[in-house]
């Protein structure tokens, strides 16, 4: 590795703050408006996974909007075939690497109906309670019956309380569902999805009386991400079900995308953008691991940062020039985990790539 001094980085400093600065004021406002024009405050904060209000797990659409969200043609193009399958009633599944804005494509789909949106997030304790529901303690209460004189009589009653998941509250309700990583859930848990797509019932194993079932709503939409089959920690899905769907199979956006998505991210002047999203897509062709779009914009995070340390924030000098060292070396550390456990041995195989490639 090499010594601090023969990597001299010329930054802008105070630009990097101002840029940043004015930037966040605008989606200040941004987030403003659509607070006022809902009537209400949006408690998601940055977070990507919409949240409803109180109990509920709807969340309006203004809400669920990705902020920032690039609207490219490319990004348009894939996007209208979401919302014209979803107009066809038609469930989407988009497949695709990780990195490559499928839950970002999904949201913004589902804003766009105007329906309210319920978010799910799938992992392998998702069993068919946690989508449609389950008893969740109980309500107790006595009852006294003094119709005869001098008779006391005393009744307990316990009454179980039911709580709806999101699934149950989303086809009651015709809200669109966001169902993100829905591959790594265990397929058993989607079986009650088969009644919902064909017959357009809801069972809820575990509930009792005529409440049982629920019809969907005519509304109702599903858009479910997964990665591709090859990742690990996914499972294989019944072709039942998957003969129900429609797969949307995205991959990573062209460059001036890519670039586009950074510059929402990270303030860089355009030249350095550029530099970071080359780097990234010749790193994407060179290596065996799986290099998104989301490590450019950590890249670019990263870079803003050391920079400044190294440099000064008050030293100004010309834009597009990056030192290669330290591009190695944050690129390097972005791409690290994907490697952990094999042994240092890798991690300087990894670094030697990425020096050839910056």
């Amino acid at each position: 590795m090499a010594d601090d001094s023969s990597r001299k980085r010329k930054v802008r400093g105070r630009k990097i703050r101002s840029d940043r600065s004015q930037k966040e004021a605008r989606n200040a406002k941004k987030k403003l408006a659509r607070q006022s024009s809902n009537g209400q405050s949006n408690t998601n904060g940055s977070s990507p996974a919409p949240t409803g209000n109180g109990d509920s797990p709807m969340a309006d659409p203004a809400d669920v909007e990705p902020e920032p969200f690039v609207e490219t043609d490319a990004v348009r193009s894939v996007r209208d075939r979401v919302t014209g399958w979803l107009e066809a009633d038609q469930p989407v599944h988009l497949i695709g690497p990780t990195g490559c804005g499928k839950t970002a494509l999904a949201l913004s789909a589902a804003a766009q109906r105007g329906r309210p949106v319920v978010w799910l997030n799938g992992d392998d304790a998702v069993d068919t309670a946690a989508l449609v529901g389950t008893h969740s303690g109980g309500e107790r209460y006595k009852e006294t019956d003094n119709f005869v004189g001098g008779v006391s009589k005393k009744t307990e009653i316990v009454r179980e309380r039911w709580v709806d998941n999101p699934l149950s509250v989303a086809v009651r309700e015709g809200a669109t569902l966001v169902y993100n990583e829905f591959s790594r859930s265990d397929p058993a848990a989607h079986n009650v999805l088969l009644s919902v797509l064909e017959e357009g019932v809801l069972e809820r194993p575990g509930k009792r009386g005529e409440d049982r079932s629920i019809e969907v709503h005519p509304e109702f939409r599903a858009i479910l991400t997964s990665n591709d089959v090859e990742y690990a920690g996914v499972h294989q899905q019944q072709d039942a079900l998957l003969d129900r769907f429609v797969g949307v199979h995205l991959d990573y956006y062209d460059d001036e995308t890519e670039r586009e998505i950074v510059r929402e991210h990270v303030d860089l002047a355009d030249e350095d953008i550029a530099t970071v999203v080359d780097a990234t897509r010749q790193l994407r062709d060179d290596l065996e691991v799986v290099v998104g779009t989301r490590a450019a914009i950590t890249a670019a995070k990263g870079l803003t940062v050391f920079n400044g340390e190294r440099n000064g924030d008050d030293e100004e000098a010309d834009e597009g020039q990056f030192d290669e060292d330290l591009l190695t070396e944050v690129f390097t550390d972005v791409l690290a985990p994907k490697v952990v456990g094999e042994g240092i041995e890798t991690i300087d195989e990894l670094q030697t790539q990425i020096r050839k490639a910056v």
